[in-house]
């Protein structure tokens, strides 16, 4: 059914797709108002959009790394081998910290992103970037063992084509999807909503054209072909206002609230609990709680 819940001055609504679930943003917007907003606002110094700036992720290393990390030890359970020498590639890659990270993993890194100074900020570092629209999949002509989409596919007009070109051109039998994307209607988001009065202030076209839980994101990967081998959720961030702490459009307080997601995650690996978290998020996950959800697919 289409959902209304979007301002009523809004020129947009949200329905249902109607083979896999997952909500979309109608009409769609052309490719070039979508590729206009990037290439002027999306990595704008006044603009906010979550982990894009690069200057959050150079602040917050430490944290992204241990997320990495996590990412990176899912990929060796999965596999069951060392990672070292395998090939990936990143769509999407921004300023390449990521990759970076894998690469120092000893994995054989690529990437691409569509602007063009996170593509020149990660050449400079060594990396191997190339500038395209996500749609141009295929850039490097080659196969890939990993393939990784970390906030993208809620961008994109069409992420079924998308995801069936990775299927059908970049991976290798047996190569692993990674995918995450906001888990958006999850039940401590729309409480949270609910207790302070708010729009749903998470719909937020052009920039994000499709909202996904962990039951809609695995509905499109295995219609695509693609067999789920684990999800993952992250820290539940809007159980804050359901503490009282009403982040949303107060930058101040949500970042206190995200140092103390960091704070919470940090002290249990300190002390070697890491199982404790893997455990929890993906418990999680399979709740549609969360803020993210990750999906683990396989090339069948």
């Amino acid at each position: 059914m289409t959902t209304s819940s979007m301002a009523n001055s809004s020129p947009y609504r949200l329905s249902p797709h109607p083979t896999y679930g997952f909500l979309q943003i109608e009409p769609t917007p052309s490719l070039a108002e979508i590729n206009e907003f990037y290439k002027s606002e999306f990595y704008s110094s006044n603009q906010n959009f979550n982990d894009s700036g690069l200057d959050v992720q150079l602040k917050d290393k430490e944290w992204y790394d241990l997320c990495r990390q996590r990412v990176f030890d899912n990929m060796t359970e999965l596999f069951g081998e060392d990672m070292l020498g395998k090939a990936l590639l990143d769509i999407g890659c921004g300023w390449g910290e990521a990759l970076s990270f894998f690469q120092e993993k000893g994995m054989d890194c690529y990437g691409l992103d569509p602007v063009p100074e996170a593509v020149a900020y990660a050449n400079r570092k060594g990396l191997k970037v190339i500038e395209s629209q996500i749609e141009n999949v295929n850039i490097f002509s080659r196969q890939f063992h990993v393939v990784t989409l970390f906030n993208v596919l809620e961008h994109l007009a069409d992420p079924v084509s998308v995801l069936e070109k990775i299927y059908k051109e970049l991976l290798i039998s047996g190569g692993l999807l990674i995918v995450d994307v906001p888990n958006e209607f999850n039940a401590f988001q729309l409480t949270g909503r609910d207790v302070h009065q708010l729009h749903d202030w998470w719909v937020a076209p052009p920039c994000h054209l499709n909202y996904f839980n962990t039951d809609t994101l695995c509905n499109l990967l295995t219609g695509i072909g693609y067999e789920i081998k684990l999800t993952e959720s992250s820290f539940p961030i809007e159980i804050f206002l359901l503490f009282g702490e009403n982040y949303v459009g107060n930058s101040t307080l949500g970042r206190q609230c995200h140092e103390k997601r960091m704070n919470f995650e940090m002290s249990l690996c300190r002390f070697g609990r890491q199982d404790v978290l893997k455990m929890l998020y993906r418990s999680l996950a399979s709740l549609n709680l969360g803020r993210q959800v990750t999906a683990y697919a396989i090339k069948e």
